[in-house]
């Protein structure tokens, strides 16, 4: 008997951006996006005003989410939405949205893990739209402004951590790093423009130290900083001719760091198919990096299109798509997390 297709939709809050997205059978049929250009004007992200511009943003978000797949909410199948982790404040209000809607509408709730989100974005595909998918098991470097990780991944449902960063994530470091050169929030984009025009092999800088699979910036951050410092004291103009060469370098430095444990990640495993995933993924010399030291020594390499790297809802409605097919849902009950575990998800029980 055919029960029809199940229609999703997938709810996200967890920093700066409100999300919402439907899905059909796991095939995106929508994921609008607002973001919040409040938080320019400070150099960073205010929790406060993130999730104040939530309340006000998440009913337009989710109203054009379902207009633009052409879908009445009666025809729900379930709500996911992303309990964690982030701001606690922003989580609430897609939590607590989520939450009432999956109750008026009297459909199953699904909690979402937004780092496993970001692994299954290499799934994420809209009607007609063909792309390579990752076989399993594969190696997945997660790498965002909040994030790095390097993630062992056995199926849709069952992912390993087996490295992540000791201090600062990688966006952080690009962001952190474009403050100190003057650049407006945020940062790390800009970075990358302001690369391709450079030389990332004109400033040495140092890798600063982590065992095993993991991952340290603070120690980059701090050379950079000391760096501008020396070289601003020679000449006050320093910046002004050589903003490009020093973008290039720091780019040059944290793509080379992700690298070198990848490398050490597939020696470790034998593991050959790799997958990036989280908003530097959008970064254009880790991305032409990969895809050349892959031609090099004989990796498949997958990258999500641009639209499912930085934070967005078709991720999330697309994990939820796997975790309703295995029945995994949860209860009313149910509330965000700053900081959630990475587990592989089981069934609710009450």
């Amino acid at each position: 008997m055919n029960k029809g297709p199940v229609y999703i939709l997938g709810i996200e809050s967890s920093c700066d951006e409100t999300s919402a997205a439907v899905t059909r059978d796991g095939v995106i049929l929508s994921n609008v996006v607002a973001g919040q250009e409040v938080h320019a004007r400070y150099g960073g992200v205010v929790p406060e005003l993130a999730s104040r511009a939530h309340q006000q943003q998440i009913i337009p978000v989710v109203t054009a989410a379902l207009q633009e797949a052409n879908l009445p909410k009666s025809a729900l199948g379930a709500i996911a939405f992303t309990r964690g982790p982030g701001l606690i404040g922003s989580l609430l209000v897609g939590t607590s949205f989520a939450k009432a809607m999956s109750l008026a509408l009297d459909i199953p709730l699904i909690e979402v893990n937004h780092m496993q989100a970001h692994v299954i974005a290499n799934f994420a595909a809209r009607e007609n739209e063909v792309l390579r998918q990752p076989g399993f098991p594969f190696l997945c470097l997660t790498v965002s402004g909040g994030h790095t990780q390097l993630v062992l991944v056995h199926d849709y449902l069952d992912m390993e951590i087996i490295g992540q960063t000791r201090d600062d994530a990688a966006g952080e470091a690009f962001d952190k790093v474009a403050k100190m050169l003057g650049l407006p929030y945020p940062g790390g984009p800009l970075v990358d423009q302001w690369a391709q025009k450079g030389d990332g092999r004109r400033y040495p800088f140092p890798h600063p130290f982590a065992p095993g699979l993991d991952f340290s910036f603070s120690g980059l951050k701090t050379a950079v900083l000391y760096f501008l410092q020396r070289e601003k004291q020679k000449d006050p103009d320093f910046l002004s001719t050589q903003l490009a060469d020093v973008c290039a370098s720091v780019q040059y430095t944290i793509v080379n760091m992700l690298l070198e444990k990848i490398e050490m990640a597939i020696q470790q495993t034998g593991i050959r198919e790799i997958a990036l995933a989280g908003g530097v993924s959008a970064n254009s010399g880790l991305r032409e990096a990969i895809k050349s030291k892959a031609a090099v020594d004989g990796w498949k390499v997958h990258v999500p299109p641009f639209e499912y790297c930085t934070d967005n809802a078709g991720m999330i409605a697309v994990f939820a798509h796997y975790k309703f097919d295995a029945g995994i849902f949860c209860g009313q009950e149910v509330s965000p997390l700053a900081r959630f575990p990475f587990r592989r998800p089981e069934p609710f029980s009450e």
